[in-house]
């Protein structure tokens, strides 16, 4: 008899932006006229930049001709893309990576669900809260999770990000095995600095943990001295594995391309006590189950390092966070808590005394027309807080901004 993986029941029956598309969209056909501006999901609204534009066509006209058609390509990306990712994302920082080191896949978050793959189902996870759904959702239905109770998972060990802690998570006081940090924050905003993510290294080390750290937004960063990658400091390489994604970078939401660092120096220990690189694991793991990213996403992602492509995607980048700027400052003017939109394209803004998220997720939809996220569905530590994305159009951000203003008053 056919059976089923029992943990797949556990999860809460909608993907928390699945739930968000089915209110908005039952509030659209209840209310044709309505102007709805979304600021909830993290897609952006800004074209490709032209240098990828121009990679896409090139790469497309060489699929046309026998003599420079591509069929199955590496399963662990195009030397010439890793190549362009160790000279430019590592490099100028002082990092050595080698580029059989970094793994091309079809965004972030395949790989940040994907890669427990190649961990033990009785590894213990600890998460920062609030957090990225796919983390948890993937150890779910990995078996690792436990089961909910009180609206968190038994098994799982949660590090508050809140008000009272400066939005900084602290340590476990007890060891765990997988441990998911995200810099800068989805959905908070919020960034860690050096000594902070020194602690959490030390920590990994100390207790041989992994580290899985997802750098989505490194490319947002804006003040001086924040980390764009957990290899600038010492000792990562041994506990960390590093996410990267051009969706938010460069607009890849619709391409889907990313890449995933494994450093060879990753080792750990099998139940028999043999010592497993997880750089060879992840290799093989991705030549069963991935059949690589397709070339001309992989060219066109290679484009966007060059001094063309670098500065259109700096500009794409600096139009977000100019949007951050201004809904920033509108809801501060307003008299609202703000944080986050410095060193990343979100807003984290606390609710009204005693509105919780969904509420005022409710509030904002029904009185003024606009999607945010609720906080709470990102874990326990959001509720009472929603989350605004500043991936919109310009003119969008500006009306939901006035909408809100006048709403309030």
């Amino acid at each position: 008899m056919t059976t089923i993986n029992e943990n797949f029941l556990k999860l809460q029956k909608n993907y928390l932006f699945a739930d968000i598309a089915q209110k908005v969209a039952a509030y659209k056909e209840a209310h044709p006229e309505a102007d709805i501006i979304r600021l909830g999901i993290g897609d952006v609204t800004r074209p490709l930049a032209p240098a990828v534009i121009k990679a896409l066509h090139k790469a497309v006209d060489e699929m046309g001709s026998a003599d420079t058609f591509r069929g199955y390509g590496p399963e662990h990306g195009y030397e010439f893309l890793r190549q362009a990712i160790v000279e430019n994302d590592f490099a100028p920082r002082g990092i050595s990576i080698d580029k059989d080191e970094i793994f091309i896949n079809d965004g972030a978050k395949s790989d940040t669900g994907n890669f427990g793959d190649i961990l033990g189902t009785d590894n213990s996870i600890c998460v920062t809260d609030p957090i990225y759904p796919v983390y948890i959702d993937s150890n779910v239905m990995g078996g690792r999770a436990g089961d909910i109770v009180n609206g968190s998972w038994s098994k799982i060990t949660y590090c508050p990000c809140n008000e009272a802690n400066g939005f900084v998570p602290q340590l476990p006081d007890h060891a765990t095995d997988m441990i998911y940090l995200c810099y800068p924050n989805n959905p908070t905003g919020t960034t860690l600095s050096r000594e902070e993510l020194e602690k959490w290294v030390a920590y990994a080390l100390k207790h041989n943990s992994l580290l899985l750290y997802d750098a989505a937004y490194e490319a947002y960063i804006t003040r001086e001295g924040v980390p764009h990658s957990i290899y600038e400091i010492e000792g990562a390489k041994k506990c960390a594995v590093e996410f990267h994604s051009y969706s938010k970078t460069a607009g890849f939401t619709g391409l889907r391309c990313g890449y995933t660092v494994v450093p060879k120096e990753l080792v750990f220990k099998s139940k028999r006590g043999e010592d497993v690189q997880l750089n060879q694991l992840w290799n093989r793991r991705q030549c069963t189950k991935f059949n690589g990213t397709a070339y001309i996403v992989q060219r066109a992602a290679e484009a966007i390092y060059s001094e063309e492509g670098k500065r259109e995607v700096r500009e794409t980048i600096d139009y977000y966070m100019t949007n951050a700027r201004i809904m920033r400052e509108a809801l501060t003017e307003v008299g609202l808590k703000v944080y986050g939109g410095v060193d990343a394209p979100y807003i984290w803004l606390k609710t009204p005394e005693g509105v919780g998220s969904w509420e005022f997720f409710e509030q904002l939809l029904t009185q003024i027309n606009v999607v945010s996220t609720p906080g709470v569905g990102f874990g326990p530590a959001g509720e009472g807080f929603i989350r605004l994305t500043a991936f919109g159009k310009r003119e969008d951000c500006e009306e939901a901004m006035r909408r809100l203003k006048n709403w309030l008053k």
